[in-house]
Order: structure tokens, then sequence, then C-alpha cells
């Protein structure tokens, strides 16, 4: 994908806003292989952990942090996608979306340490969401949750157990994450909202 260069270090992205990187893709990696470092410590190896992620980018995000905790204990963590779309309390307001697909583990979430993981932690809604998703499909021991950004601005009194950075915005901001699986790049880009956005 590519994108002008703009002043000050800053690239004109698709739809016209201006942003800058904030992460780049070494920078995801080594946040990606911390969060995977950090649910082997709190979970005491993984054997329980089933990752899920949050439609559209927290599911190759799960898929990657599996792949990092398999290369460190020598065998696979399950990992699946979570749709919440019809567990969101903005359906009314927002215009029809297409369902997604929720795809869980063939063993299943029941009695297991699930790790639900996305992309950016911002109002807290789309956490709230899947928690309801989830417990429509199973009954799990304990829920954690990963994000690999927290941009705070909480509506809701729900905390991430794994950050891979904490980023201060204002409400005039946006956080894009950008995933080679999804975009054909990985960057985490800051920007300010565009009139009417």
């Amino acid at each position: 994908m590519t994108h002008a260069a703009g002043p000050a270090g800053r690239d004109q992205r698709p739809g016209g806003s201006r942003a800058r990187a904030v992460l780049e893709s070494a920078e995801i990696r080594r946040a990606l292989t911390r969060i995977a470092h950090e649910i082997l410590e709190r979970t005491s190896g993984a054997g329980d952990v089933v990752l899920l992620g949050i439609p559209t980018r927290g599911v190759p995000l799960a898929h990657r942090l599996a792949e990092r905790l398999e290369q460190v204990e020598g065998r696979p963590v399950p990992a699946g996608s979570l749709d919440i779309t019809m567990y969101r309390d903005d359906l009314r307001l927002r215009p029809a979306r297409a369902l997604g697909h929720t795809e869980v583990p063939t063993a299943g979430i029941d009695d297991k340490i699930v790790v639900l993981v996305d992309d950016v932690l911002y109002s807290g809604r789309t956490v709230r969401a899947a928690l309801d998703a989830l417990g429509d499909i199973g009954r799990p021991r304990a829920v954690q949750l990963a994000v690999l950004i927290d941009r705070g601005h909480r509506e809701l009194p729900i905390r991430p157990d794994y950050v891979g950075k904490n980023l201060p915005t204002s409400q005039r901001e946006m956080v894009r994450v950008l995933l080679t699986e999804v975009d054909g790049e990985d960057a985490v880009l800051l920007g300010t909202k565009l009139e009417g956005s």
C-alpha cells in the first residue's frame, strides 16, 4: 500500500486523513511477543488458554499470539474468532452490518481461560459485547483481555490484562491499526478525525 508523504513526517493515508505512524512492523512484533510472554507467566504456561479474536483485526492478532505461545511452549494454543455484531449496543444507530464468523476451537471454552484479543481498546463497548457473546457459547473459568493499543476514554469499567502500547489520545484523534493479513502492511497510525466523520 503506497501513501504520499506529507509535511513533518506525516503520511497522507487513504480517506484523506493525515496520520503519523506510532508503531511500525518491528514494534508491533515486539509488543505481541511481550504480550505472549505475559500470558504464559499469568496462566502458568497457557495449558488451558483459548484465544478468541474480535473481528476484524483481533482475529489475526489472536493467531499471531497463538503462534508465539506455541514457539515458546512447544504445543499448540487454540485460537478462534468471536463475532459480536448482534451484541453491539449501537445496532439501531448504525447502518446494517454483515454478520461475522464465530469460530470456537474444537475443545470449546468451558472451564478454560479465554483471552479476548482486539486491536484497539477505546470506550469498552466492544469488549462488553464480546463478554455477552461469550456467555452464549460457554462458561469459561476466567476471561482476560489482550489489546494491541489502549487509547483511553473508557465509558465502561473495563480494563485490559495485556497491553501492547498505552497511547494517550484526544477525542478528536483516531487510531488505525493496519495488519498485513487485512491491510497488506503492519502499522499503527494516529491521526485527526476529518470533519463530519
